[in-house]
């Protein structure tokens, strides 16, 4: 049964919410997130990534720039951008892209369900991302950036979350990028007790995104516990903050793929080589989105073709095998090109489905051979391969729009 708890919120005042929030982290590299900065001074990407306070030589991971992050976290504090609230609650949180409307509900999630499998991952972790985030959060002593959770939707919180939207809101504003981010506090106490209640009815929770961030979070908190005789469980190190979606309100967008050659094969090699496994249909120049699992977009040269696989291919009853993703890699990407790894091959290059089918057309004719668009993992996959207590390819769920950092912060002591 899922632990769910509120919390007490170090978050920004009304006026400066707006210019606080930032996209995560991990989206941009470092001379982005420099200009980022520059474009918006008060932006929590400068805690988030501190080296952008330092001139490039000077090492990402340096002790000097984890000091950098927890000076500049204290002094937002100090001048009154960010404060800290008196009593414990939940918030609800609303994003909207282009329309549509997703809202879930900002909490604190426990390191021990995470441990004991309540709360389940679909990705490996990298140690040296791992190791980044355990150095800024346990320096800081607080957690900067949510973790995106997905559960199946319960009654009683989609209930409550309604209500709570009812309200006068928090924040209300619209991101550069155009996403709309509506906020309300959920502080009524018969509120919070269903809420909390109803989480503990429900079996499984899910890392949608932010596998790293949670890794790193549950690792402060073990070490936290070692350095603390007689820990009750009970301490704020032992829960990471989480923004928790239900799964009928969420989308997942493609992943695509690029590939910088054909492995020495001319462009008749390879389509006959397509045909052992997919039917292909050439389509000109129209952009190809595929429409249902088990088909693929490929633009070569000029042309865009669609891809299907043929029936042969898709009757596994392994859900992962099953992912798109996985057909694509295992019958075309592997034999055919010669990518064994994806995780490590450099041939091989993954875009985001927000950047569109131009991006890939653009690619092909910058520095690629070849390039495919993706049906969507749909969030039934996402918890049948959890839930099986497997591990999705890489690059398998492109999530939007992105939960902005800033907006919440949870103190560990």
């Amino acid at each position: 049964m899922a632990f769910v708890k509120p919390f007490i919120c170090v978050r920004p005042n009304e006026q400066n919410a707006p210019r606080v929030a930032a996209l995560p982290y991990d989206v941009y590299n470092r001379q982005e997130a420099k200009q980022e900065i520059l474009r918006e001074p008060m932006s929590f990407l400068k805690v988030d990534r501190p080296e952008t306070n330092f001139p490039d030589e000077v090492d990402t991971y340096d002790p000097l720039v984890y000091s950098k992050a927890k000076e500049l976290l204290y002094k937002m504090q100090e001048e009154g951008i960010l404060l800290l609230e008196e009593q414990e609650c939940y918030y609800v949180y609303e994003l909207i892209m282009e329309g549509r409307a997703q809202t879930g509900l900002v909490a604190c999630a426990s390191i021990d369900d995470y441990l004991n499998n309540v709360i389940k991952k679909h990705e490996n972790t990298r140690e040296d991302k791992e190791l980044d985030r355990i150095h800024h959060v346990d320096l800081c002593d607080m957690h900067t950036g949510p973790i995106f959770l997905a559960y199946r939707a319960h009654a009683v919180i989609s209930e409550a979350v309604a209500t709570t939207k009812e309200e006068a809101p928090l924040y209300q504003f619209v991101s550069a990028d155009g996403i709309s981010h509506n906020v309300w506090k959920l502080d009524q106490t018969d509120r919070i007790q269903a809420v909390r209640n109803a989480f503990a009815e429900i079996d499984s929770i899910y890392i949608a995104d932010g596998h790293h961030r949670a890794a790193s979070a549950v690792k402060v908190a073990l070490e936290r516990r070692q350095r603390t005789p007689g820990f009750t469980g009970a301490e704020e190190f032992n829960f990471f903050l989480s923004v928790l979606f239900p799964h009928d309100q969420l989308m997942i967008m493609s992943y695509n793929r690029t590939v910088k050659d054909l492995r020495g094969l001319s462009k008749e090699e390879f389509l006959a080589k397509l045909t052992e496994s997919f039917a292909v249909d050439y389509l000109g120049a129209v952009p190809y989105t595929p429409a249902k699992k088990a088909t693929f977009g490929m633009y070569l040269e000029d042309g865009w073709y669609c891809l299907t696989a043929k029936e042969q291919i898709k009757t596994s009853q392994d859900p992962v095998a099953a992912l798109d993703v996985s057909i694509l890699q295992d019958y075309l990407l592997r034999p055919i090109l010669g990518i064994e790894d994806p995780r490590v091959d450099k041939r091989i290059d993954f875009i985001g489905g927000i950047r569109g089918l131009k991006e890939l057309e653009r690619r092909v004719a910058m520095d690629m051979a070849v390039a495919f668009s993706m049906y969507p993992t749909s969030i039934e996959e996402l918890f049948a391969v959890s839930d099986a207590d497997k591990l999705m390819p890489p690059k398998s769920t492109w999530f939007e729009p992105k939960l902005r950092s800033g907006l919440f912060l949870h103190k560990l002591s």
